[in-house]
Protein backbone atom coordinates (compact mmCIF):
# COMPACT_ATOMS: atom_id res chain seq x y z
CA UNK A 1 0.00 0.00 0.00
CA UNK A 2 1.54 3.39 -0.82
CA UNK A 3 1.67 5.83 1.66
CA UNK A 4 1.67 9.66 1.79
CA UNK A 5 4.57 11.11 0.52
CA UNK A 6 4.11 14.96 1.14
CA UNK A 7 1.33 17.19 2.54
CA UNK A 8 1.50 21.05 1.68
CA UNK A 9 -0.84 23.58 2.50
CA UNK A 10 -1.62 26.78 0.24
CA UNK A 11 -3.54 30.17 0.28
CA UNK A 12 -6.10 30.80 -2.38
CA UNK A 13 -7.78 34.42 -2.64
CA UNK A 14 -10.46 35.14 -4.75
CA UNK A 15 -11.86 38.83 -5.64
CA UNK A 16 -15.23 39.78 -5.08
CA UNK A 17 -17.40 42.58 -6.86
CA UNK A 18 -19.74 42.55 -3.13
CA UNK A 19 -18.78 41.21 0.19
CA UNK A 20 -20.42 38.26 1.48
CA UNK A 21 -23.92 39.04 2.90
CA UNK A 22 -24.01 41.92 0.40
CA UNK A 23 -23.14 45.73 0.72
CA UNK A 24 -21.38 47.11 3.52
CA UNK A 25 -23.35 49.68 5.48
CA UNK A 26 -22.45 52.97 6.93
CA UNK A 27 -20.42 51.91 10.11
CA UNK A 28 -18.80 48.94 7.94
CA UNK A 29 -15.78 50.13 5.99
CA UNK A 30 -13.28 47.89 5.31
CA UNK A 31 -9.67 48.62 7.02
CA UNK A 32 -6.22 48.33 4.86
CA UNK A 33 -6.14 44.68 4.87
CA UNK A 34 -9.66 44.62 3.77
CA UNK A 35 -11.31 42.80 7.05
CA UNK A 36 -14.73 44.85 8.10
CA UNK A 37 -17.53 43.86 11.28
CA UNK A 38 -20.67 43.73 10.21
CA UNK A 39 -22.56 45.50 12.82
CA UNK A 40 -26.00 43.33 12.54
CA UNK A 41 -23.73 40.58 14.09
CA UNK A 42 -20.38 41.97 15.31
CA UNK A 43 -18.08 39.36 13.23
CA UNK A 44 -15.40 40.12 10.86
CA UNK A 45 -15.74 39.47 7.20
CA UNK A 46 -13.08 39.88 4.48
CA UNK A 47 -13.98 41.84 1.20
CA UNK A 48 -12.53 38.57 -1.09
CA UNK A 49 -12.80 34.79 -0.87
CA UNK A 50 -10.41 33.12 0.74
CA UNK A 51 -9.69 29.62 1.48
CA UNK A 52 -7.36 27.67 2.30
CA UNK A 53 -6.19 24.04 0.16
CA UNK A 54 -4.30 20.99 0.76
CA UNK A 55 -2.49 18.72 -1.19
CA UNK A 56 -1.45 15.02 -0.30
CA UNK A 57 0.58 13.17 -3.12
CA UNK A 58 1.38 9.68 -1.72
CA UNK A 59 4.77 7.89 -3.16
CA UNK A 60 3.00 6.08 -5.88
CA UNK A 61 1.48 9.36 -7.19
CA UNK A 62 -1.78 9.08 -5.61
CA UNK A 63 -2.87 13.02 -5.24
CA UNK A 64 -5.44 13.87 -2.49
CA UNK A 65 -7.27 17.40 -2.16
CA UNK A 66 -8.50 18.99 1.10
CA UNK A 67 -9.94 22.44 2.34
CA UNK A 68 -10.73 24.41 4.81
CA UNK A 69 -11.71 28.18 6.01
CA UNK A 70 -9.23 30.76 5.35
CA UNK A 71 -10.70 33.90 5.46
CA UNK A 72 -9.45 35.49 8.47
CA UNK A 73 -5.30 35.48 9.11
CA UNK A 74 -4.96 32.30 6.68
CA UNK A 75 -1.39 31.72 7.61
CA UNK A 76 -2.42 30.74 10.89
CA UNK A 77 -3.73 27.89 9.71
CA UNK A 78 -1.34 27.46 7.01
CA UNK A 79 1.37 27.06 9.52
CA UNK A 80 -0.42 24.62 11.78
CA UNK A 81 -0.25 22.22 8.77
CA UNK A 82 3.10 23.02 7.11
CA UNK A 83 4.95 23.13 9.80
CA UNK A 84 3.49 21.05 11.96
CA UNK A 85 0.71 18.17 11.37
CA UNK A 86 2.33 17.54 8.01
CA UNK A 87 5.18 15.42 9.89
CA UNK A 88 2.80 13.57 11.59
CA UNK A 89 0.82 12.58 8.31
CA UNK A 90 4.08 11.92 5.84
CA UNK A 91 4.84 7.96 5.57
CA UNK A 92 1.38 7.03 6.91
CA UNK A 93 -0.97 4.90 5.29
CA UNK A 94 -4.00 6.83 3.80
CA UNK A 95 -6.58 4.05 4.52
CA UNK A 96 -5.49 4.86 8.62
CA UNK A 97 -7.58 7.89 7.84
CA UNK A 98 -9.26 8.12 10.96
CA UNK A 99 -6.29 7.00 13.61
CA UNK A 100 -4.49 10.03 11.67
CA UNK A 101 -7.18 12.10 12.75
CA UNK A 102 -7.27 10.83 16.27
CA UNK A 103 -3.50 11.39 16.95
CA UNK A 104 -3.32 14.78 15.72
CA UNK A 105 -6.49 15.40 17.63
CA UNK A 106 -5.09 14.14 20.50
CA UNK A 107 -1.80 15.83 20.72
CA UNK A 108 -3.19 19.24 21.36
CA UNK A 109 -6.36 18.58 23.12
CA UNK A 110 -5.07 18.66 26.87
CA UNK A 111 -3.62 21.77 25.62
CA UNK A 112 -7.32 23.14 24.58
CA UNK A 113 -6.57 23.16 20.69
CA UNK A 114 -9.35 20.81 20.24
CA UNK A 115 -11.19 23.57 17.65
CA UNK A 116 -10.49 26.98 15.93
CA UNK A 117 -7.76 27.27 13.58
CA UNK A 118 -6.16 23.86 15.04
CA UNK A 119 -9.42 21.98 14.42
CA UNK A 120 -9.77 23.42 10.89
CA UNK A 121 -6.62 22.32 9.69
CA UNK A 122 -7.35 18.82 10.76
CA UNK A 123 -9.83 18.92 8.83
CA UNK A 124 -8.60 19.75 5.53
CA UNK A 125 -5.82 17.32 5.98
CA UNK A 126 -8.40 14.71 7.08
CA UNK A 127 -10.47 15.88 3.82
CA UNK A 128 -7.43 15.27 1.71
CA UNK A 129 -7.01 11.88 2.85
CA UNK A 130 -10.53 10.28 2.36
CA UNK A 131 -9.88 11.68 -1.16
CA UNK A 132 -6.80 9.33 -1.53
CA UNK A 133 -8.19 6.30 -0.37
CA UNK A 134 -11.77 7.33 -2.45
CA UNK A 135 -9.21 7.95 -5.47
CA UNK A 136 -6.88 4.48 -4.45
CA UNK A 137 -10.36 2.49 -4.22
CA UNK A 138 -12.05 3.87 -7.70
CA UNK A 139 -14.98 4.65 -5.67
CA UNK A 140 -16.76 7.68 -5.04
CA UNK A 141 -16.19 8.76 -0.74
CA UNK A 142 -19.74 7.65 0.26
CA UNK A 143 -19.42 4.67 -0.68
CA UNK A 144 -16.33 4.37 1.68
CA UNK A 145 -18.76 5.69 4.27
CA UNK A 146 -21.38 2.81 4.45
CA UNK A 147 -22.88 3.73 1.12
CA UNK A 148 -24.47 5.97 -0.85
CA UNK A 149 -28.03 6.55 -0.11
CA UNK A 150 -29.20 9.30 -2.21
CA UNK A 151 -27.92 10.55 -5.89
CA UNK A 152 -29.50 13.86 -5.23
CA UNK A 153 -30.16 16.09 -2.26
CA UNK A 154 -32.71 19.17 -1.98
CA UNK A 155 -30.33 22.48 -2.34
CA UNK A 156 -32.02 25.81 -0.42
CA UNK A 157 -31.00 29.14 -1.53
CA UNK A 158 -28.91 30.84 1.29
CA UNK A 159 -28.88 34.54 1.19
CA UNK A 160 -30.77 37.03 -0.60
CA UNK A 161 -28.27 39.49 -0.40
CA UNK A 162 -29.49 43.06 -2.01
CA UNK A 163 -30.24 46.53 0.08
CA UNK A 164 -33.77 46.48 -0.17
CA UNK A 165 -36.73 44.23 0.89
CA UNK A 166 -38.44 44.99 -2.67
CA UNK A 167 -35.27 43.28 -4.11
CA UNK A 168 -34.75 40.74 -1.79
CA UNK A 169 -38.11 39.45 -2.68
CA UNK A 170 -37.27 39.43 -6.36
CA UNK A 171 -34.11 37.98 -6.05
CA UNK A 172 -35.97 34.99 -4.45
CA UNK A 173 -38.80 34.95 -7.14
CA UNK A 174 -35.80 34.60 -9.82
CA UNK A 175 -34.57 31.39 -8.17
CA UNK A 176 -38.06 30.41 -7.70
CA UNK A 177 -38.24 30.58 -11.34
CA UNK A 178 -35.49 28.50 -11.60
CA UNK A 179 -37.18 25.62 -9.78
CA UNK A 180 -35.90 26.20 -6.20
CA UNK A 181 -38.55 26.03 -3.32
CA UNK A 182 -36.32 26.35 -0.20
CA UNK A 183 -34.58 29.67 1.29
CA UNK A 184 -32.99 31.28 4.37
CA UNK A 185 -31.95 35.28 4.50
CA UNK A 186 -29.99 36.77 7.02
CA UNK A 187 -30.78 38.88 9.89
CA UNK A 188 -27.96 40.98 9.30
CA UNK A 189 -29.01 42.21 6.01
CA UNK A 190 -32.88 41.90 6.33
CA UNK A 191 -35.29 44.51 7.45
CA UNK A 192 -35.41 45.95 11.12
CA UNK A 193 -38.63 44.32 11.95
CA UNK A 194 -38.24 40.18 10.77
CA UNK A 195 -41.92 39.66 11.03
CA UNK A 196 -42.27 42.13 7.62
CA UNK A 197 -39.26 40.44 5.95
CA UNK A 198 -41.69 37.18 6.35
CA UNK A 199 -44.70 38.71 5.48
CA UNK A 200 -43.18 39.78 2.28
CA UNK A 201 -41.27 36.97 1.45
CA UNK A 202 -44.16 34.65 1.99
CA UNK A 203 -46.79 36.93 0.23
CA UNK A 204 -44.60 36.68 -3.01
CA UNK A 205 -43.20 33.20 -2.71
CA UNK A 206 -46.63 31.07 -1.65
CA UNK A 207 -47.32 28.68 0.96
CA UNK A 208 -45.78 25.75 -0.62
CA UNK A 209 -42.02 27.21 -0.16
CA UNK A 210 -40.17 27.16 2.83
CA UNK A 211 -38.72 30.30 4.31
CA UNK A 212 -35.88 30.06 7.38
CA UNK A 213 -34.36 32.88 9.22
CA UNK A 214 -30.32 33.38 10.05
CA UNK A 215 -30.47 35.04 13.60
CA UNK A 216 -26.28 35.09 13.04
CA UNK A 217 -25.78 34.64 17.35
CA UNK A 218 -27.13 38.31 17.89
CA UNK A 219 -30.00 37.80 20.51
CA UNK A 220 -30.66 36.99 23.81
CA UNK A 221 -32.81 33.92 24.63
CA UNK A 222 -36.10 36.48 25.20
CA UNK A 223 -35.05 38.66 22.10
CA UNK A 224 -35.03 35.40 20.14
CA UNK A 225 -38.29 33.89 21.46
CA UNK A 226 -40.07 36.89 20.18
CA UNK A 227 -38.73 37.38 17.24
CA UNK A 228 -39.50 33.78 16.41
CA UNK A 229 -42.71 33.67 17.45
CA UNK A 230 -43.64 36.91 15.24
CA UNK A 231 -42.65 34.95 12.66
CA UNK A 232 -44.44 31.72 13.18
CA UNK A 233 -47.22 33.18 11.51
CA UNK A 234 -45.53 32.73 7.98
CA UNK A 235 -45.06 29.23 8.62
CA UNK A 236 -40.99 30.11 9.41
CA UNK A 237 -39.04 26.45 8.26
CA UNK A 238 -36.56 27.13 11.19
CA UNK A 239 -34.65 29.58 12.75
CA UNK A 240 -30.71 29.25 12.64
CA UNK A 241 -28.13 30.44 15.32
CA UNK A 242 -30.76 32.76 17.59
CA UNK A 243 -28.30 33.39 20.67
CA UNK A 244 -24.59 33.23 20.79
CA UNK A 245 -22.97 29.51 20.65
CA UNK A 246 -21.64 29.68 24.24
CA UNK A 247 -25.16 30.10 25.33
CA UNK A 248 -26.31 26.45 25.77
CA UNK A 249 -28.40 27.58 28.11
CA UNK A 250 -30.26 30.04 26.29
CA UNK A 251 -30.55 28.00 23.44
CA UNK A 252 -32.09 25.05 25.19
CA UNK A 253 -34.75 27.25 26.73
CA UNK A 254 -35.40 28.66 22.94
CA UNK A 255 -35.69 24.98 21.61
CA UNK A 256 -38.46 24.04 24.21
CA UNK A 257 -40.52 27.45 23.68
CA UNK A 258 -40.66 28.18 20.66
CA UNK A 259 -42.66 25.83 17.83
CA UNK A 260 -40.23 26.61 15.11
CA UNK A 261 -37.24 24.15 14.62
CA UNK A 262 -34.03 25.54 15.76
CA UNK A 263 -31.07 24.92 13.73
CA UNK A 264 -26.99 25.21 14.98
CA UNK A 265 -23.65 23.88 13.91
CA UNK A 266 -21.93 25.28 11.47
CA UNK A 267 -19.50 26.67 14.15
CA UNK A 268 -18.87 22.91 16.01
CA UNK A 269 -15.79 21.75 15.26
CA UNK A 270 -16.22 17.68 16.61
CA UNK A 271 -19.04 15.46 17.82
CA UNK A 272 -18.39 16.71 21.70
CA UNK A 273 -19.32 20.20 20.71
CA UNK A 274 -23.18 18.54 18.68
CA UNK A 275 -23.40 16.53 22.08
CA UNK A 276 -23.42 18.82 24.52
CA UNK A 277 -26.38 20.92 22.72
CA UNK A 278 -28.28 17.53 21.71
CA UNK A 279 -27.92 16.39 25.54
CA UNK A 280 -29.61 19.74 26.81
CA UNK A 281 -33.05 19.24 24.31
CA UNK A 282 -31.23 22.81 22.45
CA UNK A 283 -31.43 21.90 18.93
CA UNK A 284 -33.71 20.23 16.33
CA UNK A 285 -31.66 20.64 13.15
CA UNK A 286 -27.92 19.82 13.20
CA UNK A 287 -25.75 21.80 10.90
CA UNK A 288 -22.12 20.59 10.70
CA UNK A 289 -19.73 22.62 8.39
CA UNK A 290 -17.14 20.30 6.51
CA UNK A 291 -14.38 22.63 6.46
CA UNK A 292 -14.32 23.41 10.07
CA UNK A 293 -14.83 19.35 11.00
CA UNK A 294 -13.57 17.21 8.08
CA UNK A 295 -15.36 13.90 6.77
CA UNK A 296 -14.72 11.92 10.01
CA UNK A 297 -16.30 14.14 12.88
CA UNK A 298 -19.15 15.40 9.70
CA UNK A 299 -19.76 12.06 9.97
CA UNK A 300 -19.60 11.04 13.98
CA UNK A 301 -21.41 14.13 14.37
CA UNK A 302 -24.33 12.92 11.60
CA UNK A 303 -24.63 9.30 13.29
CA UNK A 304 -25.46 11.20 16.87
CA UNK A 305 -27.96 13.49 15.18
CA UNK A 306 -29.37 10.00 13.88
CA UNK A 307 -29.41 8.45 16.60
CA UNK A 308 -31.27 10.69 18.39
CA UNK A 309 -33.48 11.39 16.02
CA UNK A 310 -32.33 14.79 14.61
CA UNK A 311 -32.35 16.78 11.19
CA UNK A 312 -29.60 17.08 9.45
CA UNK A 313 -29.42 20.05 6.89
CA UNK A 314 -25.35 20.80 6.34
CA UNK A 315 -24.01 24.02 6.27
CA UNK A 316 -22.21 24.98 3.68
CA UNK A 317 -18.91 27.28 3.34
CA UNK A 318 -16.26 30.10 2.13
CA UNK A 319 -14.49 28.16 -0.68
CA UNK A 320 -13.31 27.02 -3.92
CA UNK A 321 -15.95 23.84 -4.10
CA UNK A 322 -13.49 21.47 -2.61
CA UNK A 323 -15.13 20.84 0.94
CA UNK A 324 -18.77 21.11 -0.56
CA UNK A 325 -17.80 18.37 -2.74
CA UNK A 326 -16.88 16.86 0.42
CA UNK A 327 -20.12 17.70 2.35
CA UNK A 328 -22.02 15.97 -0.52
CA UNK A 329 -20.35 12.62 -0.37
CA UNK A 330 -20.84 12.79 3.37
CA UNK A 331 -24.21 13.75 2.99
CA UNK A 332 -25.70 11.05 0.47
CA UNK A 333 -24.16 8.57 3.29
CA UNK A 334 -26.45 9.60 5.88
CA UNK A 335 -29.75 8.78 7.14
CA UNK A 336 -31.41 11.84 7.88
CA UNK A 337 -30.48 14.37 5.55
CA UNK A 338 -33.16 16.94 4.87
CA UNK A 339 -31.70 19.51 2.77
CA UNK A 340 -28.21 21.06 2.07
CA UNK A 341 -27.12 25.19 2.07
CA UNK A 342 -26.37 26.48 -1.47
CA UNK A 343 -24.29 29.74 -1.54
CA UNK A 344 -25.38 30.66 -4.78
CA UNK A 345 -22.92 33.91 -4.11
CA UNK A 346 -20.00 32.15 -3.54
CA UNK A 347 -20.74 28.92 -5.61
CA UNK A 348 -21.74 29.86 -9.04
CA UNK A 349 -18.76 32.77 -9.46
CA UNK A 350 -16.03 30.28 -7.80
CA UNK A 351 -17.11 27.06 -9.92
CA UNK A 352 -14.95 27.66 -12.39
CA UNK A 353 -12.41 26.45 -10.04
CA UNK A 354 -12.87 23.06 -9.88
CA UNK A 355 -13.55 20.22 -12.38
CA UNK A 356 -17.20 19.47 -12.72
CA UNK A 357 -18.46 16.89 -10.25
CA UNK A 358 -21.15 19.74 -8.57
CA UNK A 359 -23.94 20.10 -10.48
CA UNK A 360 -27.12 22.02 -8.52
CA UNK A 361 -30.42 22.89 -10.69
CA UNK A 362 -34.20 22.69 -9.67
CA UNK A 363 -33.77 22.69 -6.59
CA UNK A 364 -31.27 19.60 -6.31
CA UNK A 365 -27.48 18.68 -5.51
CA UNK A 366 -26.64 16.18 -7.93
CA UNK A 367 -23.85 13.55 -5.74
CA UNK A 368 -21.07 12.13 -8.07
CA UNK A 369 -20.08 8.96 -8.67
CA UNK A 370 -16.31 9.18 -9.80
CA UNK A 371 -13.47 8.15 -7.28
CA UNK A 372 -12.78 10.23 -4.36
CA UNK A 373 -14.58 14.01 -3.63
CA UNK A 374 -15.56 13.98 -7.77
CA UNK A 375 -13.50 17.24 -8.16
CA UNK A 376 -10.13 18.27 -8.18
CA UNK A 377 -8.79 22.34 -8.34
CA UNK A 378 -8.47 23.04 -11.88
CA UNK A 379 -5.11 24.07 -13.51
CA UNK A 380 -6.01 27.32 -13.69
CA UNK A 381 -6.75 27.54 -9.97
CA UNK A 382 -3.89 25.04 -9.39
CA UNK A 383 -1.49 28.06 -10.89
CA UNK A 384 -3.22 30.48 -7.96
CA UNK A 385 -2.28 28.93 -4.70
CA UNK A 386 0.10 30.32 -3.11
CA UNK A 387 2.04 29.01 0.00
Amino acid sequence: MSKVKKVEAFSLTIPRDKPYLGDAKKGEEANKKGYFVREGNKTVYATVDRTIIVRIETHSGVVGWGETYGLIAPEATMALINDFMSDFVEDKDPFDVSVIYEDIYNMMRFRKYSGGYYHDALAAIDIALWDICGKIAGLPISKLLGGQRRKEIPAYVSGLPEPTLEKRVQLALSWKNKGFHSFKFATPQAADNLNQEMEALRTALGDSVKIACDMHWNQTSAEAISKIAEMEPYKLWFAEAPVATEDIKGLSHIARTVKTPVAVGEEWRTVYDAQARIDADAVHIVQPEMGHVGMTQFMRIGLAAQSHNLSIIPHATIGSGIFLAASLQASSALENIKSHEYQHTIFDRNKHLITEGIEVKHGLYSISDKPGLGVEPTEYTISLLKK
